[in-house]
């Protein structure tokens, strides 16, 4: 998956927690939380989760996966990219193709 140059950011109606090395989304929608859809992300879903704040690149992300867990740029790419694919596809994330401010 090709993702370009792309800017991710956590969706508003989302509750987050972490808990150690893992982090808790709980989307509220419409004033009420979908305890059917409570997700946990593991450590290296954590730090990628962490860093959508709508001015951070994929590429920012990859390098940084990179860094902290020390595996290729495309092992670290495609994990990125199928792991935003399906937070995006679960609408937890939302997309631009500039920075936000």
């Amino acid at each position: 998956m090709n993702i370009g140059p792309a800017y991710f950011r956590q969706r508003p109606d989302c509750v987050t927690r972490s808990i150690g090395d893992e982090t808790i989304i709980v989307p509220v929608r419409s004033h009420v939380a979908d305890l059917d859809s409570i997700y946990t992300l593991n450590e290296v879903g954590s730090v990628i989760w962490e860093r959508l704040e709508g001015q951070t690149s994929f590429a920012q992300i990859v390098a940084c996966l990179c860094e902290i867990y020390e595996v290729t740029a495309e092992e670290a790419a495609q994990d990125a990219a199928d792991f935003l694919h399906i937070l995006e596809t679960n609408g937890l994330v939302s997309t631009t193709a500039t920075p936000e401010r």
